[in-house]
């Protein structure tokens, strides 16, 4: 592989590692059915608001330049992905499944970022970089149905399942600005042109009691790091070494999450979660080998 790419590699993990704590959190600040904290649609509309802050004083601090008007639809489809879709249908879906379970749903989004990542960028995997995408995911949705007792999804893991979708497609087109503009001004600008919406939706919906520090805390986690730094190190990974080839990093998120979930949580991890961890990790350490070429070069007419 070429120095670039791995860089980019330890990039999309830096930024794995960061998300690998947002069901966590997210799971602390909603709270449960029996003892409710923040609503979903707060957590995650107010956190865009809280990133989108921090985005307007870097983008002025950075001097960004205003987005070419061929950026502004790419950044539109971001911003509902990663600031409306994702956010908003996993912040709801944690009040009814514990972080552990949601984290192994988690393991259906590499798969889904590269197909939206090949089929932007138009690069063609080989069929053994396929096959281990593939194994990983198999890996991961086999947990969880292993978990669950081989019965039907909850409506929260479809909740969930619609995240990954929406994660992946703002993940997809992301990345692709990220070739022409600053990784770090791709997600700023996806939070700026939300705030009409994040910024009246979270006031509308802010708690009215009282909540303990640990949800607040959490609150604050998701909003700088999960929506916000986390993205800077993703997003110039995914440029720098592809999307297709970095996305299958994600595929050891589902298992960081649940080592952060236990001591946050007491969420425990038993032998057998162990076991499907290093096959999945084995898979990505594999796939990362196949070769991927990139994207078709049109010749001049």
């Amino acid at each position: 592989m070429k120095p670039q790419e791995i860089r980019g590699l330890w990039l999309g993990f830096i930024g794995v590692a960061v998300f690998a704590l947002t069901l966590p959190m997210t799971r602390l600040a909603v709270g449960t059915p029996d003892a409710p904290q923040m609503s979903g649609v707060f957590i995650a509309l107010g956190r865009a608001v809280v990133a989108t802050a921090l985005s307007a004083v870097f983008l002025l601090a950075s001097r960004a330049p205003l987005p070419q008007r061929g950026d502004w639809l790419p950044l539109a489809i971001t911003s509902a992905g990663v600031v409306f879709g994702f956010p908003l249908l996993t912040s709801v879906a944690m009040r009814y499944v514990e972080a552990v379970h949601a984290s192994v749903i988690v393991g259906v989004l590499p798969l889904a970022t590269a197909a939206v990542g090949a089929w932007l960028h138009r690069q063609r995997p080989s069929a053994g970089f396929w096959a281990c995408a593939a194994l990983g995911s198999a890996l991961v949705v086999g947990f969880a149905l292993l978990r669950s007792g081989g019965t039907a999804l909850h409506p929260a893991d479809l909740l969930l399942l619609a995240g990954m979708a929406c994660a992946a497609v703002g993940y997809g087109y992301g990345a692709r600005l990220s070739q022409r503009m600053r990784a770090e001004h791709v997600i700023c600008w996806a939070l700026v042109i939300a705030l009409p919406i994040t910024l009246p939706a979270a006031l509308l919906t802010r708690p009215q009691a009282t909540l303990p520090a640990s949800a607040w805390w959490a609150f604050a986690y998701v909003g700088v790091f999960s929506m916000w730094l986390g993205f800077f190190a993703w997003y110039r990974g995914l440029a720098l070494g592809g999307t297709v080839r970095v996305s299958q990093v994600q595929l050891v998120q589902p298992f960081l999450s649940m080592l952060f979930a236990v001591p946050l949580l007491g969420e425990a991890i038993d032998a057998t979660t162990l076991g499907f961890a290093l096959a999945v990790i084995a898979t990505v350490f594999i796939g990362r080998k196949m070769p991927v070429q990139p994207r078709y070069v049109q010749e001049p007419a």
